[in-house]
Parts: C-alpha cells; sequence; structure tokens
C-alpha cells in the first residue's frame, strides 16, 4: 500500500527516523539545487514513480583527437558564417522560451530547463523528473522524458531576408548607390572564393582572379588572352623542321588547325574581271570585296585581273585600303596586263609555306602579254591550293584556239618547283592534279551560240528569266562536257546576267557597229582532289562596277583544311608591308575627310 509522505515540517532525522526509504539528497547535492526550486518543490506520490517509465542515455566514449590541416581561408569565412546562423537560431530559441510565463531563465550549465504548458498534473511530473535527475550522481548519466513538453515554434510572419555575400542589400541599395559613370566598379566576388581549396596552385588561383598578377612566376599566364600558352620546356626544344601531324606542338598540326577552324572550313572569295586597260579605277570597291549578302568577312580573297590598269601598284593599294587593316597581302604577281593578288587574314599567315608562282604565254607574236596564263601556289596547313588566272584568245569562232590554250597551260606551267606535294600517288603530268585544291578563274572568251536578239528577248523577262535556255548555248558548258576543257572540274548554277559585252559606264549590252552577242566570257571553276572538300556558297557579277566593257564574277567558297607537317617550307609570316601601311594611311584619310564633309554640311550646332 502506499505510504503517506511525512510532513512538510519534519527534519531530515525525524524522515529517516520515520522510516521513509526514499533516497534522499546529500547535503552537496542539496547546495547544488537551485535556490528557486527549493521553496516550491513537492514529491509526487509512489505510484507516479512506479508507473513512469524513463530511458537512459548511454554516452559514446570521446573520439580520439586527430590531427587537422590548416583552414583555408574559405573554410574559416563559412565557419563563422555557420556560427552566425546558430546564435541567431538560439535566439530564436530563446524568444521562445521566453514566450511562455513560467519559463526558465537563466539555469546553470547542466540543469534542465522546462517549459510549462499550462497543465497543472504535467507540471508535478517535469518538477518530479527535475528533482529525480537532480538526486542521481553524477556519473556521466543524463535522464529524459518520452513525452518531453514542448512549446510550438512561432512562425514569423514573413520569411527572412536571404543573407547575401556581394554586399547588394536591398536596405543599402539607397544609402550606397553606386554611380553608373564608374563602370569600374566590381564587387567582390566571394562565388570564387568559395570554391577555392588550399591546395590550388599558383596559376589555378591566378586564374580565378584571386591572386595578382606579380604574386607568382607561374601566374604569368594572361587572364584574357585566346592564345594557348607556352610551356618553357617546349620553347626550348621546338623545333619547325620536324613534326608530324598528329604532334601535340606542330605549328601545321590538327591541334593548331583546330584552334582557329574548329570545324576546319575557311572562306575563300575568288574574283575576275578584264579591266579593259582602263586607267581609271573605281572610287570604291567594296561592291566587288564585300558585298553585303554574306554576314561575315572571308578568310582569304584572291584577285585575278586581266587587261589591267597601268599603274598595278595603286591596284593593289586599293584592294588593301578596302580590306582594312585585317587582311596583309600574301604574295602578289603579274605577266604582262595579267595581274594577281592573294590577300589573307594577318593571324593567318604563319600557317603558309612559300609562295611560288610560274606563267605560261599564249600569244608569243604580240609585244605586250595580253593572253597568257599566271599561277601561284602555297600550302596553307595541310592542304596545297593552287589558282589560275588566264586570258584565252578572244573571237566568237575561235573555240579550238581556246582548247589550244587550255592544253598548252596545264602542260607548261611548271608548279611547284620546291613546295612538296601534299598526295604524290594521285599525281600526274598535268598541273591541275598536283594540288589538293585548284581555282580557276578569267576571261576564258567562250561564247554563247545564239543570235543577239534572241539573247535580248530571254534577258528582257527581267530577275525570273530562267537562264537554262541561254547555258544550253554556251561553249564552255559543251566543251567540258565533252571532255575536252578542264577536266575534272565543275562550275557553281550561273543565276546572273552575262557579263560581256557592256557600253563603258552604262548597263547596257554593246550598241556599237559589232553587236557583240551577250556572252558568259568571265568564269570561276573549280577541282579538289577529294569530293566534297570546295563547296560554292554564292557565284554572281558586280553590276556597279562599270568602268569596263566587262563586269567582275566573284564566288564565295567553304573550303575543307587538313593539318599538315612541319617539313614544308615555312613562308615565316611574310608579307607586302609598305603595301600595309599605305593602304590604312588612305583608309584613315579617306574616313577624315569624310568626317570633315559631313560636320561642314550639317548645321546642328555642336556643343564641346
Amino acid at each position: 500500500m502506499p505510504q503517506n509522505p511525512p510532513p512538510k515540517g519534519m527534519s531530515r532525522t525525524a524522515r529517516k527516523e520515520a522510516g521513509d526509504s526514499r533516497t534522499l539528497p546529500s547535503e552537496d547535492q542539496q547546495e547544488m539545487e537551485p535556490s528557486f526550486l527549493s521553496d516550491t518543490l513537492t514529491f509526487p506520490p509512489e505510484g507516479f514513480q512506479a508507473n513512469r517509465k524513463f530511458t537512459s542515455f548511454t554516452p559514446k566514449p570521446p573520439r580520439k583527437p586527430r590531427l587537422e590541416r590548416t583552414s583555408s581561408l574559405d573554410e574559416l569565412f563559412w565557419r563563422r558564417r555557420r556560427l552566425f546562423r546558430m546564435s541567431q537560431e538560439c535566439l530564436v530559441d530563446t524568444a521562445e522560451m521566453s514566450s511562455s510565463n513560467r519559463s526558465l531563465q537563466g539555469n546553470p550549465p547542466g540543469v534542465l530547463r522546462l517549459a510549462y504548458c499550462g497543465n497543472h498534473n504535467r507540471d508535478q511530473e517535469s518538477l518530479h523528473s527535475l528533482h529525480k535527475a537532480s538526486e542521481t550522481p553524477h556519473t556521466g548519466f543524463f535522464y529524459s522524458c518520452e513525452n518531453k513538453p514542448q512549446l510550438s515554434k512561432v512562425m514569423p510572419t514573413c520569411p527572412p531576408p536571404s543573407l547575401r555575400l556581394d554586399g547588394t542589400f536591398p536596405s543599402l541599395r539607397t544609402a550606397n548607390r553606386i554611380d553608373l559613370n564608374c563602370a569600374d566598379y566590381r564587387p567582390p566576388s566571394w562565388s570564387l572564393c568559395a570554391k577555392a581549396g588550399s591546395s590550388w596552385s599558383d596559376t589555378k588561383l591566378h586564374s580565378r582572379e584571386m591572386v595578382c598578377d606579380n604574386c607568382s612566376a607561374a601566374s604569368m599566364k594572361s587572364t584574357f588572352s585566346l592564345l594557348t600558352p607556352l610551356r618553357i620546356r617546349d620553347v626550348r626544344s621546338r623545333s619547325y623542321l620536324e613534326g608530324s601531324l598528329l604532334a601535340s606542338g606542330a605549328l601545321l598540326g590538327a591541334e593548331e588547325l583546330s584552334r582557329y577552324f574548329p570545324d576546319r572550313n575557311i572562306g575563300i572569295f575568288v574574283a575576275t574581271w578584264n579591266m579593259q586597260g582602263q586607267k581609271e579605277l573605281p572610287e570604291l570597291l567594296d561592291d566587288l570585296l564585300l558585298p553585303s549578302d554574306p554576314d561575315f568577312a572571308q578568310d582569304m580573297y584572291v584577285i585575278g585581273i586581266q587587261e589591267g590598269c597601268p599603274d598595278r601598284r595603286e591596284w593593289e593599294i586599293r584592294l588593301q585600303e578596302t580590306l582594312g587593316p585585317h587582311y596583309v597581302m600574301l604574295y602578289a604577281a603579274a605577266h604582262g596586263v595579267l595581274y594577281m593578288s592573294i590577300f589573307l587574314r594577318r593571324d593567318l599567315i604563319w600557317f603558309c609555306s612559300e609562295v611560288e608562282y610560274a606563267t605560261v604565254t599564249t600569244r608569243i607574236v604580240s609585244q605586250i602579254k595580253t593572253k597568257g596564263t599566271l599561277g601561284i601556289c602555297f600550302t596553307f596547313f595541310g592542304t596545297s591550293f593552287l589558282f589560275i588566272t588566264s586570258h584565252f584568245t578572244s573571237g566568237d569562232g575561235k573555240v579550238y584556239e581556246r582548247v589550244l590554250d587550255y592544253n598548252k597551260t596545264i602542260q607548261a606551267l611548271s608548279l611547284p618547283r620546291n613546295i612538296p606535294d601534299t598526295n604524290p600517288y594521285r599525281s600526274s603530268p598535268y598541273v591541275t592534279t598536283r594540288f589538293d585544291d585548284v581555282f580557276w578563274f578569267g576571261d576564258f572568251n567562250f561564247r554563247l551560240n545564239e543570235d543577239r536578239e534572241v539573247v535580248e528577248q530571254i534577258l528582257s523577262r527581267g530577275l525570273e528569266t530562267d537562264l537554262s535556255k541561254l547555258l544550253q548555248c554556251d561553249q564552255l558548258l559543251k566543251e567540258m562536257d565533252n571532255g575536252t576543257v578542264f577536266k575534272g572540274f565543275q562550275e557553281a548554277p550561273i543565276h546572273f546576267c552575262p557579263s560581256y559585252k557592256f557600253d563603258v559606264g552604262r548597263d547596257t549590252y554593246d550598241t556599237t557597229s559589232k553587236q557583240r552577242t551577250p556572252s558568259y566570257t568571265d568564269r570561276v571553276i573549280f577541282r579538289c582532289r577529294n569530293n566534297g572538300d570546295i563547296q560554292a556558297v554564292k557565284y554572281s557579277s558586280c553590276l556597279g562596277m562599270k568602268t569596263s566593257d566587262h563586269r567582275p564574277v566573284y564566288g564565295l567558297f567553304r573550303v575543307k583544311v587538313r593539318p599538315g607537317r612541319d617539313n614544308i617550307p615555312l613562308a615565316a609570316g611574310q608579307f607586302d608591308r609598305e603595301l600595309y601601311l599605305i593602304g590604312i594611311k588612305r583608309r584613315i584619310t579617306r574616313e577624315l575627310q569624310k568626317k570633315q564633309a559631313d560636320q561642314k554640311g550639317s548645321t546642328v550646332c555642336s556643343v564641346s
């Protein structure tokens, strides 16, 4: 039967004598009890202790101390941030506990804090648990009840603002507003610091803008450069006389080619124009070299001229002035009044071999070489190119003479001489088979076997004219189909009007007494050793150049380039420097004169 508890006023000795079997705390334990509990603590009845279940927690043995590595700056930063979050959570818990009417604050360490929920019986049970915990000696065991009273969490009315590390707090935007004129101001990028590791090298830290340029000798690589970094050992042992297709350090190898041309295709512009020996040159060549149809300029420009102007140097300066500072003239050659100029993007001149040229004269009687052929060849990376411009015999019925001019050219054009053949097993005695890609352009003088009235009637239909009827009468296409000329060559579809013969300065065909039939005398054809390496993008004529009885004809091509070996004779970046400087100076002068003319013609006052 449950025994009645002794009265409150009974002393400790009296309680013991009365037969109270319960363990009473010692005097030392009584001193450790909180003062505010000593007056109000009451003992529950005996049945409460029997029916109450307690669970004990056995602490794990302490772990052995381990050696920790030195923390980096980012780890210290995140530890501080974590401590800050934990302190915020502790403040929230303290606020929740203080909201109760009977919350216990200021408890010494090791004493359980209780929060009252308003139920008297539960309060008595909680006090009894606290009393039993205080009675237990300090042996490392702690007791907790299964149904621990807890207060409901206080939910905030609105979510707290997120913690930002870049200093852009909304509340500070109005107080510390950044001036838009100070564009060079940038807040510290903590995202880089968060990813940094203590084992990172100087080069890795420099690439993430975490150290200055002069912090380490290993941090000399520019962060904003697109150039491939060079190792010291590669610079010491590098030799362009040796190399292979797959060598990582080969100048003409696959790695370098993929860096400049990921798809291994370059754009080539090829144009031909019979200038009729006119001294006057067009003021602007933009319509010819820089047509508005393609969005981007090409990588290589090849221009062939027949019956060129007397001042060849002036013509080359005009070309350089039009193309601008992004291009340099790789090579230029002449054979009488036959001119050819090759311009290349200045970043690509290091990947070209030495340039060779050869000429063939088809009319020996004439003192001035107006008829003949001029060829230029070189290797770009691992692809060999041959560009030929020709001016064949004129006359409507002299088809046989033009075929002879072609046969003499392919037999007498002695190229290449020093440049190694990229595929000698597929070469033949004909010059056009010794190169990977061949472009042949010029005034071939092949005519239309049709009356002028019929041709004009077809052309009068406008831009939607079906030119297939005219091309059925074309002498060149017939000879190519028969295999007598230009074996293995092909031509892009023709969708432009005949380029010959116009009245100078006008858009009308020949109105003189000869009444020549309009014809496609100016052509651009191509041949590739591997099928599909050359793709024609555009094939057209430039109607805006009216200083000659011919209209220039040009073609845009996408050409596949292959990696090469470093054993070819390189051009070592050669180009016509004097021409480059003169062309750029003229370009600047022209722009300044244009600005001055616009300022004089403008009536708007400018305030400086």
